[in-house]
């Protein structure tokens, strides 16, 4: 783990949904909790644009993300990007796709969790799939911001991420 600013990198294939939803939570309760960490979000195959009910269902939740924008897993594979310090994949594709070598040797962690930018039905039911995501992120993010920066060697913190992750409500 860095000195400073901790970073988070949140992955999913499209970088359209779930991946963003758990940027803009990671930077909120970073915030609210006075902890420096910084969420960011990426994808392999990047979509181009953000699923509208992405940020409709952060912004419900008192979440606002201005610069939100679909971008690919580059812009952080290099030197030239800010050093990740943990890498949460949150979609099966993302976690079985071969990666790039990410500087600095994050930690990483696999969250897989349902894509509700797949979800069919209503509108209620598609909402109702983006808040089932975002509470899900929001409990597990919760718990990753109350270990992360602790003292703790990267494969103790890597077995309590992917903790969290299996002993979710």
């Amino acid at each position: 783990m860095t000195d400073t600013t901790i970073n988070i990198l949140v992955l999913c294939t499209g970088n359209s949904a779930r991946s963003i939803l758990g940027e803009g939570l990671i930077n909120s309760l970073a915030d609210k909790a006075g902890k420096d960490i910084r969420g960011f979000s990426a994808g392999s195959q990047p979509k181009g644009q953000v699923h509208p009910v992405a940020l409709e269902v952060l912004k419900e939740n008192g979440i606002t993300i201005a610069d939100a924008r679909s971008k690919s897993w580059d812009e952080f594979a290099d030197a030239s990007g800010p050093a990740m310090d943990v890498v949460i994949t949150v979609c099966s594709s993302a976690a079985g796709e071969v990666c790039p070598i990410w500087p600095g040797a994050p930690v990483t962690v696999h969250w897989g969790l349902p894509d509700p930018a797949a979800a069919t039905g209503s509108a209620e039911d598609i909402h109702t799939a983006f808040q089932t995501a975002y509470d899900s992120l929001h409990e597990r993010i919760s718990r990753l911001l109350e270990i992360v920066g602790q003292d703790m060697e990267p494969r103790d913190l890597q077995a309590r991420l992917q903790d969290i992750h299996d002993n979710a409500g």
